[in-house]
């Protein structure tokens, strides 16, 4: 994570931005009109202003969301700011790897390129419970689902790169919360265990997970010569729907850490840097925070843990089939 004194002056760091940088600032004058992407989760919060962002660089967005009528509202909005906005919805349920399959399905079936893949949405602290493919739901919907959906279109956005001579992008949404986490990192065949179920750790999990899933992708890709690249960020502390199972204590602390936290508009700012902004071609295998690129914990950076979890994400999504 940044430093506390960068987070609250918003000092800017190497790339030139910072904590107070917004997402329309580390995109301004950035022409995206040749270029498609999906944002899963962005329907509210941070999503549904990298959304806004991209379509007001012109880019083609696909919202990807499980309430389809509250991502229906949020096309609504951007459309009225900017009419001239390509956004289009689809349903997606992270936590059933069979609707990421019918989504996957769908998207490929109408021919699209595809440019940038951001692995956005995701559930906070939620109480113990199991997807419907059995799986503990933070790991399931954050990390398993975006596992499943990136290779059921990797196919897709190798061959956009190829075609079109543009790099390809993948940026998945960790955490700083990825140091706070199981001894040993990944709870493997325990991981649908209540009984040692912690929600903080279990968050923390499968956010190591999304930076450990970026790693070994990006290894797998540089070894092809694809022309696609693999990041994560963090994006800051920002109160959004993500909070709801822990809204009440979140509150508490945003009072005594107000400081440290970020609106909506900052937030989305890492998302769309790493994404859109030029000085990131040829970045891969890294983890971003406030715009700049930093190291993540031990775990994050070790690669046979990362070789070891998709080796195992590919066990769980073959069971599941």
């Amino acid at each position: 994570m940044a430093s506390i004194f960068s987070l609250v002056t918003g000092k800017r760091g190497p790339s030139g931005y910072g904590s107070a940088s917004t997402a329309e600032e580390v995109t301004e004058g950035i022409d995206a009109s040749n270029l498609t992407v999906i944002i899963t989760g962005g329907a509210s919060g941070i999503g549904a202003e990298t959304a806004r962002v991209f379509a007001l660089r012109r880019a083609h967005v696909i919202i990807a969301a499980r309430n389809v009528e509250a991502a229906n509202d949020t096309k609504k909005i951007i459309i009225k700011c900017n009419p001239a906005a390509r956004v289009d919805i689809m349903k997606l349920d992270l936590s059933s790897l069979k609707s990421v399959r019918a989504f996957a399905d769908n998207f490929l079936a109408t021919g699209l390129p595809l440019n940038i893949l951001i692995n956005n949405a995701g559930v906070m602290f939620c109480p113990f419970q199991l997807s419907v493919d059995g799986f503990e739901m933070q790991f399931a919907t954050n990390h398993l689902g975006h596992f499943y959906l990136t290779n059921l279109l990797l196919e897709n956005i190798k061959r956009t790169a190829k075609e079109t001579g543009i790099e390809g992008r993948i940026v998945n949404l960790s955490s700083f919360a990825h140091v706070h986490t199981y001894e040993g990192g990944i709870l493997f065949d325990q991981i649908d265990n209540k009984a040692g179920y912690n929600d903080r750790k279990a968050y923390g999990q499968s956010k190591l997970a999304n930076i450990l899933h970026a790693l070994e992708l990006s290894r797998r890709l540089k070894e092809e010569g694809a022309n696609v690249t693999v990041n994560s960020v963090h994006p800051g502390v920002i109160m959004t729907n993500l909070m709801r199972h822990s809204f009440p204590m979140m509150k508490v602390i945003q009072v005594f850490t107000c400081l440290l936290w970020k609106n909506v508009q900052q937030g989305a700012a890492t998302t769309c840097y790493v994404s859109l902004h030029p000085s990131i071609t040829g970045v891969t295998g890294k983890y971003f925070d406030d715009c700049n690129e930093v190291k993540p914990s031990i775990l994050a950076s070790d690669e046979e843990l990362a070789k070891r979890l998709w080796d195992y994400s590919e066990k769980l999504v073959k069971s599941a089939e």
